[in-house]
């Protein structure tokens, strides 16, 4: 029975490993975000689409301003037509025959038909 006893007590146990501790790196490496390449990258292209930014703003502005102008050619161009047009009118109600006659008659003028002369036309 000793013998079955140191056999199953072999077999029961088991062999112990020694525990190794981990070993940890002293200097942990932290892996950059951005490489120095990559950087510079980034700032061309941020510099790039500021400078475009500006352009485009600039652009709108002026085209912005050309249009209020225009607009404000387009105002003073109706204003003048609309004047013209009144001026047209006024003209044609000044030189009617029957207010050209009376006004003649205002300042003494008489119809001889003896003076009058047929001019060929052109």
């Amino acid at each position: 029975m000793a013998l079955r006893k140191h056999q199953s007590e072999t077999y029961i146990s088991r062999p112990s490993f020694p525990v190794q501790p981990q070993i940890q790196n002293p200097v942990k490496k932290h892996k950059k975000f951005l490489s120095k390449g990559e950087k510079i990258l980034l700032i061309c292209l941020l510099s790039v689409v500021t400078v475009l930014s500006v352009m485009i703003i600039q652009t709108q502005t002026a085209v912005r301003s050309t249009t209020t102008d225009i607009s404000l050619i387009e105002k003073q161009i109706d204003t003048t037509s609309k004047e013209n047009t009144d001026l047209s009118i006024q003209v044609s109600e000044l030189s009617t025959y029957d207010r050209i006659w009376k006004k003649a008659e205002e300042l003494g003028l008489k119809l001889n038909e003896q003076n009058v002369k047929v001019v060929p036309g052109q």
